[in-house]
């Protein structure tokens, strides 16, 4: 993660907020004021005006909020947009985008995973909890609200029968399970905790089955697992 210098050395996470109400940015500015390592450094109140300062004033993002009701557009598409000009090679650096949804509909949940977003967090998000999204975001990771995972998982289930056993043959059973983990948006430590294992040994299982499903990152890896019927 390529992020500023902030006083005496130390290296901030870069953060943009993306919404046309100003109750939202306010509430948002407000919720990582004082957090430690964040520092929010543009806000932009339309598309056009979140596209500008990303690919033409080329700010230097980390992690991008983006409110999903906008009037004049849908947060979905502002995502797509983000993500696929980032992949391009038109921003100097590789934001995230981290949704932020009133509810977790199933058609904007799993629209905002194929638009590239890695998270998708609800306007109700306690403070910390939002700052602790970004910080994983912001290292690769994804992150969705405790009720997003849970309709993610139903989503796929219902729509995909596949056995995971027959879906993924060439992994492990623990790979197994740390990649059903990952799909419910479960974070390495938590991961650890779960299955009781050491933090080195969940990331080891990871880099094996990242290299096995040829995925790049803990999303990718996520759709390919729900789309088998895990998390």
């Amino acid at each position: 993660m390529e992020s500023a210098d902030g006083p005496h050395g130390r290296t901030w996470i870069r953060v943009v907020l993306v919404g046309d109400q100003p109750l939202f940015r306010d509430g948002v500015r407000l919720a990582l004021q004082g957090a430690d390592g964040l520092r929010v450094i543009a806000e932009a109140s339309s598309r056009d005006q979140a596209l500008e300062l990303l690919f033409q004033q080329r700010i230097k993002a980390d992690v991008i909020l983006v409110d999903l009701q906008m009037a004049d557009t849908s947060g979905v598409d502002i995502t797509r947009t983000i993500s696929e000009r980032a992949v391009g090679g038109s921003s100097p650096a590789l934001p995230r985008v981290i949704a932020i949804g009133a509810a977790p509909d199933d058609d904007s949940v799993v629209a905002v995973l194929r638009a590239g977003g890695r998270g998708y967090l609800l306007k109700n998000v306690a403070a910390r909890e939002l700052v602790w999204a970004i910080r994983i975001v912001a290292d690769g990771g994804a992150v969705f609200s405790p009720p997003v995972a849970e309709r993610l998982g139903a989503y796929f289930s219902a729509v995909h029968g596949i056995p995971a056993q027959a879906a993924f043959p060439e992994l492990t059973n623990r790979e197994r399970e740390v990649l059903d983990l990952i799909a419910r948006g479960m974070d390495n430590q938590r991961i650890a905790s779960t299955l009781v294992l050491s933090n080195k040994t969940v990331r080891n299982h990871i880099t094996s089955l990242f290299a096995k499903l040829r995925v790049t990152d803990r999303v990718a890896a996520a759709v390919r697992a729900r789309d088998a019927g895990l998390g």
